[in-house]
């Protein structure tokens, strides 16, 4: 059996200004493509499935870019031709599996995964099954899933089952020897602008048991619930319910309107607590342990987080840190690749005066002006051990600054913090402080659930704030709660 495996993933913030290019892509072809084998990502997942159901994969194109703005026109038709044209240089196929995000947004084109999916159908035909897996954070089309014969979701957020449902994709395919089958792919739209709604606890936790619970019906094959992706300015924004069943319409629909009503019920449930940088010092204080406890307090600053296509230079945080004077305290890591420029030129053991972080916009902070000591330095190439598990991750030079007694680690490249190794790349255990900083919204409790005594959310000014009010909608076809009264799901 021979099944393409080929994918565009990105999340597409229409806040952010420019636009995403070629060079900002991550891309895999050929061998390089079948190496991600073993890595608990999805392209690593549907290739390392491929050989577990003994089928051989035939590797197209899988391109990837950190959150950012819209993609340019030119480059996405570039990626969606060389799909394209690789399926048709193939041969035979007994089926495609993509790897998707769910929230691309292209120069003229609102919808990535309904086009992608499109071209995809119509280079192989209509008896070639598809099926793709998604980001939770995809706002999702009926254009897009009547494309496909198969829609899996990751549940979780973090997302620490992507590589999981990458490989239900590939079953889903296997299963149907090669002949489409007939299914039905029902999407309903609930018109939720979700906030970042992480599944370890609280009601994202009560919501995906809910989920599971109606996937284990008789004649359900998969229900996957979209949390939708609220930083963008699309027609169709929101949550979803996406329920496949065996050719049978009528349940696929009662299913995802059922599980649609009850989420529209619980909304409130959903509207997050938002503390700025100042309050969450102050809560962050409340909560700490003792000098000298195990388990530290970890501050997340969810919106700055280049996980969402913020640039990861914020200052609010750092700043209200160091006016707080926190003793035993580390931030862990501010995007500035002139400073850890400067602090490579330096060498270790130098102190300079930096101008850090605040470069991208007045939204995020002002740079904020320090006198640091280098005390340490690394290439800023790590493997990541919680989410992602066994992928690289390469942050450009990173550097450990020591600032009015806090060390605060610089890097390089745009990324989130997914777990503690850029602390330790610089040798920074975690453990053996009071106060942990970080910039991410949910990703980074797989690393540090077991880690963090408490955890505390900073939520000052920045492009993936819980504040999702303060973003235009223009292009939206319905009302969106929370931001508009008079949204109704009907």
């Amino acid at each position: 059996m021979r099944i393409a495996l080929a994918g565009i993933s990105h999340e597409t913030n229409t806040y952010c200004r420019g636009l995403t290019t070629t060079a900002d892509f991550y891309v895999l072809r050929g061998e390089r493509l079948l190496a991600t084998t073993g890595q608990e990502s999805d392209i690593g997942g549907a290739v390392s499935a491929c050989l577990a159901h003994g089928a051989d994969p035939i590797p197209i194109l899988y391109a990837s870019a950190q959150p950012s703005a819209t993609i340019e026109q030119a480059t996405y038709a570039a990626f969606r031709r060389e799909i394209v044209e690789g399926l048709a240089r193939a041969g035979p196929l007994d089926g495609v599996v993509l790897c998707l995000h769910g929230a691309g947004v292209v120069e003229g084109i609102e919808d990535l995964e309904a086009d992608l999916a499109q071209a995809v159908r119509t280079a192989v035909g209509p008896d070639v099954p598809i099926a793709a897996s998604f980001d939770l954070h995809g706002n999702v089309s009926q254009a897009m899933a009547d494309a496909l014969d198969g829609v899996f979701a990751c549940h979780h957020y973090p997302h620490i089952d992507l590589h999981e449902v990458a490989a239900e994709a590939v079953a889903c395919v296997v299963g149907a020897g090669g002949k489409r089958t007939a299914r039905t792919i029902h999407v309903e739209q609930i018109p939720m602008l979700m906030p970042t709604t992480t599944t370890f606890e609280g009601p994202g936790k009560r919501w995906l048991e809910h989920v599971l619970a109606a996937e284990s019906l008789p004649g359900v094959l998969d229900v996957s619930w979209f949390h939708g992706f609220p930083y963008t300015d699309v027609a169709h924004p929101g949550t979803s319910i996406v329920v496949t069943t065996q050719a049978d319409g009528p349940l696929a629909h009662r299913v995802a309107r059922e599980l649609g009503r009850a989420l529209w019920a619980e909304r409130e449930s959903f509207r997050p607590t938002s503390l700025d940088a100042d309050a969450a010092v102050v809560a962050a204080q409340a909560a700490a342990a003792p000098a000298g406890a195990v388990l530290p307090v970890v501050i997340n600053e969810t919106s700055d987080n280049c996980g969402g296509g913020a640039p990861g230079d914020g200052t609010h945080l750092l700043r209200a840190m160091l006016a707080a004077r926190l003793e035993g305290a580390c931030f862990g890591f501010l995007v500035d690749r002139e400073s850890a420029a400067a602090a490579h030129a330096a060498g270790v053991g130098a102190t300079i005066d930096l101008a850090l972080g605040g470069r991208y916009d007045e939204l995020h902070g002002a740079p904020l002006p320090v006198r640091a000591y280098v005390k340490a330095l690394h290439d800023g190439r790590i493997t990541l051990q919680a989410m992602f598990r066994g992928a690289p991750l390469n942050l450009g030079p990173l550097a450990r600054l020591v600032v009015d007694g806090m060390d605060v680690i610089v890097a390089s490249r745009r990324s989130q913090t997914f777990d503690p190794e850029p602390f330790l790349a610089v040798g920074i255990d975690v453990r053996r402080y009071r106060y942990v900083a970080l910039k991410s919204s949910n990703h980074f409790r797989a690393g540090f659930r077991d880690i963090a005594g408490t955890i505390v959310t900073a939520d000052p000014p920045g492009l993936t704030t819980h504040h999702i009010e303060v973003f235009p909608r223009t292009r939206a076809r319905v009302p969106l709660w929370p931001i508009d009264p008079a949204a109704r799901y009907e």
